[in-house]
């Protein structure tokens, strides 16, 4: 098969936009974004399962878990348009890094292939598998924004969840939320003056 140089292409269909725009520059854009869309749904559903894991029992308790993490995505794409991120605005032009962003989603959603089976066996460490390996995907995104917040909130948030295992093994569906919760507390406002910043340097 005989190779053709880029600038010798003999197939003359315009090239995509991602094509075009280098890694860098769409990298550029997409640390430009507020990043506040899924914080905000998660603190929102983590707040909420603090409800039945405080007052139902632990059979109902777990399908709520399960349930409302599993709707933060949708959550967050339902309040990315109150926060000017706009999920699903197809006007914008393709960004890779934000495709990676949404795969490290899909990612997380597949470790409940993991949690689903542990939760059978010991329904009290549900909170802890969900609450662990659903925020893995904070690492991918804090290497693609160049920050450390997502270092800090998964590693604060799984040391914290396996910590509290050993000293509150009955009452993880009540603590491991209030640990989320709180990460989130410190992990929002440094989005938002991430943000801030950024946009203040661009004019």
């Amino acid at each position: 098969m005989q190779y053709t140089p880029n600038h010798a292409r003999t197939d003359r269909r315009p090239m995509t936009d991602t094509a075009v725009r280098t890694l860098d520059k769409q990298r550029a854009e997409f640390k430009r974004n507020r990043f506040l869309a899924m914080p905000l749904a998660g603190l929102l559903v983590w707040t909420l399962l603090l409800i039945p894991g405080w007052l139902l029992p632990l059979p109902q308790a777990m399908l709520a878990l399960f349930i409302g993490t599993g709707c933060i995505a949708y959550v967050g794409m339902a309040l990315s348009k109150l926060t000017g991120e706009d999920f699903l605005d197809k006007t914008r032009p393709k960004n890779d890094f934000q495709a990676l962003f949404f795969h490290g989603m899909a990612q997380a959603v597949l470790v409940y292939a993991i949690v689903i089976p542990l939760a059978i066996l010991e329904p009290r460490a549900a909170p802890m598998g969900v609450g662990i390996l659903a925020g893995l995907m904070w690492i991918p995104f804090s290497w693609i924004v160049q920050h450390p917040i997502g270092w800090w909130h998964a590693g604060v948030r799984t040391v914290l969840i396996c910590a509290s295992w050993f000293v509150w093994p009955d009452a993880q569906y009540v603590v491991v939320p209030l640990i989320v919760i709180g990460c989130y507390l410190f992990t929002i406002p440094v989005l938002e003056a991430r943000w801030r910043r950024a946009n203040a340097a661009h004019g």
